[in-house]
């Protein structure tokens, strides 16, 4: 049929089809427009793509995940030492109380600033432990390591997700997952039981499906309640739920804002049905957590910094990929404006709050990644030519590279911790060796009671490391001569009338001169 002959409909979508740009007649590619949904006004831009170079990109996106899991692997199992008390008592010493019956307790799960959702799914890495014969600490922390540090490798491929949900190209969006995948700042937490890493996953993935304007339903309703899940993992994701529906509205999605709404309303019950369950109260957690930090403000207690401190530290931890990464986020502000401004609204509220650690950046992260992302992917639209497309990209993954392979080299003053007391000190393994001396205080029979001498209870692994049901007494805990506990770690040359069973460092693990211990009814398992 002569096209003439067509309905009226026909003839219009036929014309509206625009001749090929003569840059695109000028540098001819071998494949297909793919289309790339972007962020604004619901339109989806074709985004020409040669398909080697699609090839290309996921061979870099291969490349770049198994070296960001061998990365986090090894520092999993090659680091005993602590960052902040938070990953052991918010995390790991609940959780062993759930499945083994004893352990430490925080004042958060005293007075119930904390709700059960990280320490149920680190007990379930446990219970799965026990269950194959991972009772030892060796065994069952290298397996909760490995999971936090498999989930980081996961989140360095939805941060490819929500860069190509952007309007990046495959090859551009690979960049920006090695950003994310292979920087220095993302490994050194990695392997760390931390809300924060428990929930950049849900926050990477749930924003790559619910934030594109031309998101289908099902992708809405599985990005939205993924990150319901991540604020019952971590309150502060609150915001980019608060977020996602801002930009639904500014975009005047209204059918979409609403189903968010409702995805979200339900995971909010979710989160106080489970306060509920656990601690009495609706949203109990929530409402301590926030009347702690916000309206009594005591977390100052544990220090203060200036407005700038986030961009401060990160300049010192990554001085050149954070440069290249601000600017690449900013040369992708047309192009993701929804993503930006989640972006920025996240860091500002942190930034606003007068105790910070670069940890609570964790979940941002990958957002910033993917934003570089899409400006690297500005960047490649107006190269000529495969081989500068390639020396951009290669440049951007190799210095993420360099980034990663200098990790080892962080201190905790780069890291913006303990940066007026100690910052030259290694940010890796602190207190690594009374960790292991726990280790082995929990594997021997004649144990019936164990002092630390050297460091605040706080600081120590608690009986996540030492696995055995005996009173652990701090520095400040009952002398030596009062019977209630048989080995104590201590400094080298401080063993007394007592003989090293184990050394660690400039760390012994001592046994001292009683045949058993005197029970102590008033043992309190209180973390002081």
């Amino acid at each position: 049929m002569d096209i003439t002959h067509r309905p009226p409909e026909v003839n219009r979508t036929v014309s509206a089809v625009p001749p090929a740009s003569p840059t695109a007649a000028a540098e001819p590619r071998s494949g297909a427009l793919v289309g790339v949904p972007t962020e604004a006004g619901g339109r989806t831009e074709a985004a020409p793509e040669a398909p080697f170079e699609r090839r290309l990109g996921l061979l870099l996106l291969g490349g770049v995940l198994v070296l960001g899991a061998a990365f986090r692997l090894y520092w999993a199992l090659h680091d005993d030492g602590i960052y902040w008390p938070d990953e052991v008592y918010q995390s790991l010493e609940p959780a062993h109380r759930l499945v083994y019956g004893y352990g430490l307790v925080a004042w958060e799960f005293v007075e119930g600033a904390r709700n059960w959702a990280l320490p149920a799914l680190v007990a379930g890495l446990l219970g799965l432990g026990r269950l194959v014969g991972l009772t030892d600490p060796a065994g069952y922390l290298g397996l909760v390591k490995a999971f936090f540090a498999l989930v980081g490798t996961a989140t360095a491929w939805a941060t490819w997700r929500l860069s190509r949900a952007s309007g990046a190209s495959t090859l551009a969006a690979s960049a920006g997952a090695a950003l994310f995948a292979l920087a220095s700042v993302p490994l050194y937490f990695a392997p760390r039981a931390m809300s924060e890493n428990a929930s950049v996953l849900p926050v990477a993935l749930g924003l790559a499906l619910a934030l594109p304007a031309s998101a289908s339903r099902r992708a809405l309703v599985t990005g939205a309640s993924l990150l319901g899940l991540a604020v019952l993992l971590r309150l502060q994701n609150g915001v980019f739920c608060v977020g996602l529906l801002a930009v639904l509205l500014a975009r005047r999605q209204w059918r979409q804002a609403g189903v968010a709404l409702a995805v979200l309303s339900g995971w909010a019950f979710a989160f106080g049905l489970l306060d509920k369950l656990t601690w009495g109260r609706w949203f109990h957690s929530a409402i301590v957590y926030l009347d702690f930090n916000l309206v009594q403000g005591k977390a100052a207690q544990w220090g203060t910094e200036a407005f700038d401190y986030y961009p401060r530290i990160l300049r010192r931890a990554m001085p050149g990929l954070s440069v290249l990464v601000g600017a690449l986020a900013l040369l992708a502000l047309p192009r993701a404006r929804g993503l930006a401004f989640l972006t920025a609204v996240f860091v500002l509220l942190h930034a606003y709050q007068p105790h910070k650690e670069l940890r609570f950046l964790v979940p941002v992260l990958p957002l910033l990644a993917a934003l570089a992302g899409v400006g690297l992917d500005s960047v490649l639209r107006v190269l000529r030519g495969f081989p500068a497309r390639a020396t951009a990209t290669v440049a951007v993954v190799a210095a993420a590279l360099l980034s990663g392979a200098n990790a080892g080299a962080l201190t905790f003053g780069e890291l913006g911790q303990y940066e007026r007391v100690r910052p030259q000190d290694s940010a890796w393994d602190d207190q690594g060796p009374v960790n292991r001396l726990l280790e082995a205080a929990g594997r021997r029979d004649d144990v019936c009671g164990l002092k630390v001498e050297t460091v605040h209870q706080a600081w120590t692994g608690g009986y996540s490391y030492f696995h055995r049901k005996v009173p652990l007494y701090p520095h400040n805990g009952p002398g030596r001569g009062s019977n209630r506990f048989s080995h104590v770690i201590t400094l080298a040359g401080y063993e007394g009338a007592g003989t090293a069973v184990a050394r660690e460092g400039s760390l012994v693990l001592v046994k001292l001169p009683i045949a058993g211990c005197t029970p102590d009814p008033g043992y309190s398992w209180r973390l002081p």
